[in-house]
């Protein structure tokens, strides 16, 4: 049983900021698309979105989806399991794409996504949105927009979903 950080309503608003501080930064929609990161990625990007085009309802953002399984660094070191289908129906050259993960950690999925974006064209400018930052990082990769920052053990399992965010601790052996 873990432990509650974000309940439902704090996944919704922090959701809708991120919309609006993405327009903001981007000074509206225009030229902007959204790509989820399969699989946890994937909700929060449909969400994210639709609080876009919510908010600014003349514009179309389009959304898609990225499965990074074939990008990884470590396909070396553990076997590659599609995560899901890849999605990006629309140019992203001179776009501005919004990567969108539900958790951050090490780095290494948002590595890869940036080079399986770039096989769908070129992109103006690439940004990340999480719905949590959980620290921990192994690469240099720092996320444009945040629900919220989530100092984490090693050890601390955390799921994010639309329902809320859940930090379960690990017995370490």
């Amino acid at each position: 049983m873990g432990n509650y950080v974000m309940s439902a309503d704090d996944v919704r608003r922090a959701i809708t900021r991120i919309a609006h501080e993405i327009l903001e930064r981007g000074q509206g929609s225009e030229r902007l698309a959204i790509v989820g990161l399969q699989r946890g990625g994937a909700w929060l990007a449909d969400a994210i979105g639709a609080a876009i085009n919510n908010i600014e309802p003349q514009s179309k953002v389009p959304v898609g989806y990225i499965d990074v399984s074939m990008h990884r660094d470590d396909i070396g070191l553990r076997p590659v399991v599609p995560g899901a289908i890849s999605s990006i129906n629309f140019a992203v050259d001179d776009t501005t794409v919004v990567l969108v993960d539900d958790v951050l950690y090490t780095g290494r999925t948002v590595r890869a996504a940036l080079e399986g974006i770039n096989t769908y064209g070129r992109p103006r400018a690439v940004q990340l949105a999480v719905l949590v930052d959980r620290g921990h990082r192994e690469l240099p990769i720092r996320p444009d927009y945040v629900g919220k920052n989530l100092p984490t053990s090693l050890d601390d399992d955390v799921k994010a979903t639309a329902e809320g965010v859940v930090i379960t601790a690990t017995v370490a052996r």
